[in-house]
């Protein structure tokens, strides 16, 4: 749960961010007006946010316990979950983002996730890959 709570303030954190740099006008606005949208920003990121991490078919999950092993090659609504799940740890699988088609990109980010976390680094999501993708062990 702690860990869910972790993600849910990453991916606002970013929203909000997003949100307040295609903002220009606020560079020149005064420090209450700035707090106003800032407030608001966060609070529309945090909703955002909420519905990716709480809502599993934003991810694509199929709610299977644990997805089928993906490796490179694999495409489908089980590789658009884990890329979805690694781009919500902060891991970019590439330039075009969750297309379901599990290539090198998507290689790299699952190797750089399994190492943060521990995890034998080969890229292929397995069970365990599959477990801190969705409850975000650390260890």
């Amino acid at each position: 749960m702690a860990a869910k709570r972790r993600l849910l303030a990453s991916v606002a954190a970013v929203l909000a961010g997003a949100a307040m740099a295609a903002s220009p006008a606020l560079a020149t606005a005064s420090p209450t007006t700035t707090a106003t949208a800032t407030t608001t920003a966060t609070a529309t990121a945090t909703a955002t946010a909420q519905t990716l991490v709480q809502d599993p078919a934003m991810c694509g999950f199929d709610n299977a316990p644990t997805p089928r092993t993906i490796k490179e090659g694999a495409t489908g609504p089980t590789v658009s979950e884990a890329q979805c799940l690694l781009q919500l740890w902060g891991f970019s699988v590439g330039p075009r983002g969750v297309d379901g088609v599990f290539g090198p990109l998507t290689t790299q980010a699952a190797k750089s996730f399994q190492s943060s976390r521990n995890l034998t680094a080969d890229g292929v999501i397995g069970p365990d890959t599959w477990f801190c993708l969705r409850d975000g062990c650390t260890s």
